[in-house]
């Protein structure tokens, strides 16, 4: 069994945790998991991580809200599964943070 560090843990319960028909960017995710420069490790993550812990990869984009990806196939993949989830993809692969954008401890607050 591997043991994992608490800042992959952490990146792993958040990924986890966005919901449906949001997403989040990799400097979002880092900074909620305690490394506020920790973007790139959340790359990093995601690709080893993400088929072992079946997390919500296509919901993590960049601080522009584009998609990184760069490989075609998997470019489409994500535009696709956003799309299914109701988010609206340009066809740049740019997606509007102001609408979609998931704020996990703000919108607890607001639901309570």
């Amino acid at each position: 069994m591997m043991i994992m560090k608490p800042f992959t843990q952490n990146v792993i319960a958040i990924i986890q945790a966005i919901p449906e028909g949001c997403v989040m960017t990799y400097g979002q995710v880092a900074e909620q998991a305690g490394s506020r420069r920790g973007a790139r490790q959340v790359v990093r993550i995601l690709h080893s991580l993400s088929r072992i812990h079946k997390l919500p990869w296509h919901r993590v984009v960049n601080a522009k809200g584009e998609i990184a990806l760069t490989d075609e196939e998997s470019r489409y993949m994500q535009m696709l599964y956003l799309a299914n989830e109701g988010i609206v993809v340009s066809e740049e692969g740019r997606i509007d943070l102001e609408k979609y954008r998931y704020h996990p401890h703000q919108d607890q607050e607001t639901t309570l």
